[in-house]
């Protein structure tokens, strides 16, 4: 079963700063901020939600279609697309944009400075998923603001279930317009602090939001996460990873193994399950696209955790 990823594609630098940002900055000064931080270690990253979407469904052996939109400096991720033969016939790439990137610093006690470009994100609109044939399953992923919205109306129209995950997007929608999404979707997908502002947003209660999807879950990071699906919580235990090196990346393969599941019928106990072992395998690794693991390390991994196999 085909999967539409819609959402973003993106480089993510990542510099070191080998010292406190607190030992730099002035509290009396911070109206006139004006400071430079030496970054000798530096690396850049495959990521944006649809890239490490796609990259661990391809793991489990799903079949990701990625819908996004890149600049002019997108060669590397394309080719990099090509060589794991992951299907770029939905990627658009816009002329006289950059791809979207962050370029995050962070300092010795895990603080962190982020400036995030969108880029040819915003031109996530002129995607449509009309154009996408033979899909069965759709996740809205964060992206552009108006990609979002049309590429939530066209699933509906269409009658393609799909999973609307707004992740850091989510304060660019009203109350209304997150109402509405719940309304398109067949499923729903947020953070503990997401799920918080989305009530605060709706001025609903989560266990009624959850009435308007067929699920709606919440991560909650070392917590676990809980599935509210048919008036019952199911509550998923976090799955003890081999080293928590990078949590960058591990709500986007968390939602690779949502995706799984449901286009495979598993039940939700199984699915959240599924999520949770993808999410541990990636915090062992750096990046949102660095960790490898083949079906049948997966299927083992999940009886570990669980005592029983997933297929």
């Amino acid at each position: 079963m085909s999967t539409l990823i819609c959402g973003s594609l993106a480089f993510d630098n990542i510099m070191v700063f080998a010292d406190r940002f607190k030992n730099h900055i002035l509290p009396e000064q911070i109206h006139r901020l004006n400071i430079s931080f030496l970054v000798p270690e530096m690396r850049r990253e495959y990521g944006g939600c649809a890239g490490n979407i796609a990259y661990n469904l391809q793991l489990l052996g799903g079949q990701p279609l990625i819908m996004a939109t890149v600049g002019d400096d997108a060669i590397p991720y394309l080719d990099r697309l090509d060589r794991m033969s992951l299907s770029r016939q939905y990627v658009r790439q816009i002329v006289g944009a950059f791809t979207a990137q962050a370029f995050i610093t962070t300092d010795l006690d895990d603080n962190q400075i982020t400036a995030f470009h969108p880029g040819a994100m915003n031109f996530s609109h002129l995607n449509k998923v009309e154009e996408a044939g033979h899909i069965k399953l759709g996740i809205v992923a964060p992206d552009g603001r108006e990609g979002m919205l049309q590429h939530a109306s066209a699933f509906a129209r269409a009658g393609i279930p799909f999973v609307f995950d707004p992740g850091q997007g989510l304060p660019m929608f009203t109350g209304d317009e997150l109402l509405e999404f719940l309304r398109l979707a067949d499923y729903a997908c947020f953070n503990d602090y997401e799920a918080k502002l989305l009530c605060d947003r709706t001025g609903r209660a989560l266990e009624e939001l959850a009435r308007q999807v067929q699920a709606l879950i919440v991560t909650k990071g070392s917590a676990g996460s809980d599935i509210y699906t048919g008036g019952v919580c199911h509550a998923i235990p976090c799955v003890t990873a081999d080293a928590i090196v990078d949590p960058t990346g591990c709500g986007d393969a968390y939602r690779a193994g949502l995706l799984y599941g449901i286009a495979n019928g598993f039940d939700w106990l199984a699915t959240g399950r599924l999520a949770a072992v993808m999410g541990a395998i990636k915090i062992a690794h750096r990046g949102g696209q660095n960790h490898h693991a083949s079906r049948s390390e997966i299927a083992a991994r999940y009886q570990r955790a669980f005592g029983s196999a997933p297929w």
